[in-house]
């Protein structure tokens, strides 16, 4: 592979080259040049104008369909949708079935994924099946390459559980993910509680679900000095809970999804399922405190939330409809689109891409002479509608068809493969 990236803009947080312009020379896997390229004998060449590099993006929690669900996602289709995406990385999540519980799970997504664009990296479940009961050889499967360990979609109500998880992880640095939400105080809600939830007539999911296990996750991650990642916030009030958190000094990170800080429960009016996600979108000063959160640090990272799913899984009365949307194809352009006026398209990099690895404790790819290339390539001031044909994912489950956007993503390098979009 000999690949040419004319004149692009490198986006490169906390570096002297942030900002600077220059062509990028990709042979063999391995950046071979940084500077003026003159020849371009033999490559493919990648000039457009308001091109951007920076490190790949790496999202945090991504639901794969492999194995089990191979119908609604596929190591193939997701791994073309992340590409899409702008990611050259992606933490599994463990809700397959069998669900990624043992070492045996954990060889095989990284075996039958070696080969791909992109780097699929398991997160090893807390528990057997994710079923919130009896704990998982976590060391076995951190030995073997999870490099996190959550229920994933299951939120891990038992205290005690949640307990000997963060102590279990603690004597090998390892980090544990909990989406929080505590499913006995609204077992049947539908989404976020309030105004929009009662004018509608459908039972809602209260901040304090949330806030509740957040706070009851903070405090054992104190007692247990261990680190511990709250999994796509969704309230104000949690936002308010990790400040305080990481004031005290504890070990204590967070991520957001991207749809929850561009969408509140008025685009549920309409009774759209697939605006019917879990955490579940919730009022305007959510939003706003989620937002400004992130632009104080208080939040890490930014994710997909991608949660694919078939269409009868979706296509059903709002109640019996399953909580998810597919996002990876989305995640920057519609982070970009809402966030730009807060946040320099470089704090927006770090949120995608330098965040996640520090939350995961993965090195940070470096661009420079020599190094393998791990880049994500885009175009932040592009307008563009998302289409059908946008959609690489093998499950369609997307609210965003006909909503225009700013900033694209033009393409990825990574595992000496290189993968672009079509019409970029």
């Amino acid at each position: 592979m000999q690949l040419l990236i004319k004149n692009a803009t490198l986006i490169l947080p906390n570096s002297p080259l942030n900002g600077g312009k220059a062509d990028i020379f990709i042979k063999n896997g391995k950046i071979e040049a940084i500077g003026k390229v003159e020849s371009t004998e033999g490559m493919e060449v990648i000039e457009l104008p308001g091109v951007c590099v920076s490190t790949g993006w790496l999202d945090l929690g991504t639901l794969v369909g492999d194995p089990g669900f191979e119908h609604r996602e596929d190591f193939t289709s997701v791994a073309k949708a992340a590409a899409a995406g702008g990611f050259t990385e992606i933490a599994c999540l463990p809700n397959t079935f069998p669900a990624i519980h043992s070492k045996s799970e954990v060889l095989y997504v990284r075996n039958n994924t070696k080969n791909s664009p992109v780097s699929f990296l398991p997160i090893g479940a807390v528990s057997q099946d994710c079923k919130g009961k009896d704990i998982t050889e976590m060391y076995d499967m951190h030995a073997s390459g999870a490099v996190a360990f959550s229920d994933g979609k299951k939120s891990v109500q038992d205290s005690g559980l949640m307990t000997r998880a963060l102590q279990y992880v603690q004597p090998f640095n390892g980090v544990i993910l909990n989406q929080p939400l505590d499913k006995t105080i609204s077992p049947n809600g539908q989404m976020h509680e309030g105004m929009v939830s009662t004018s509608l007539g459908l039972r809602g999911i209260p901040s304090l679900s949330e806030e509740l296990m957040a706070q009851r996750d903070i405090y054992l991650a104190g007692y247990t000095d261990s680190r511990l990642h709250l999994h796509n916030i969704s309230s104000a009030g949690t936002v308010k809970l990790v400040r305080k958190a990481k004031e005290k000094g504890l070990k204590v990170t967070a991520s957001v999804a991207a749809m929850n800080l561009a969408c509140d429960d008025h685009l549920l009016n309409d009774f759209d399922s697939n605006f019917k996600v879990m955490p579940p979108i919730r009022e305007q000063s959510d939003f706003e405190a989620l937002r400004q959160g992130l632009k104080d640090g208080v939040i890490d990272c930014i994710t997909s939330n991608h949660t694919p799913l078939d269409e009868e899984a979706k296509n059903v009365e709002f109640p019996f409809a399953d909580f998810g949307a597919i996002g990876l194809e989305t995640a920057f352009a519609l982070s970009h689109t809402h966030l730009r006026n807060l946040l320099s398209i470089s704090e927006l990099i770090e949120k995608l891409a330098i965040a996640p690895r520090r939350v995961l404790s993965l090195p940070i790819p470096a661009i420079k002479v020599g190094a393998p290339a791990n880049l994500t390539i885009f175009d932040p001031k592009q307008e563009w509608a998302f289409s059908q044909k946008d959609i690489y994912s093998k499950s369609r489950n997307t609210p965003f068809v006909g909503w225009h956007f700013t900033g694209k993503v033009i393409g990825i390098v990574h595992n000496n493969r290189h993968f672009i979009v079509e019409n970029p």
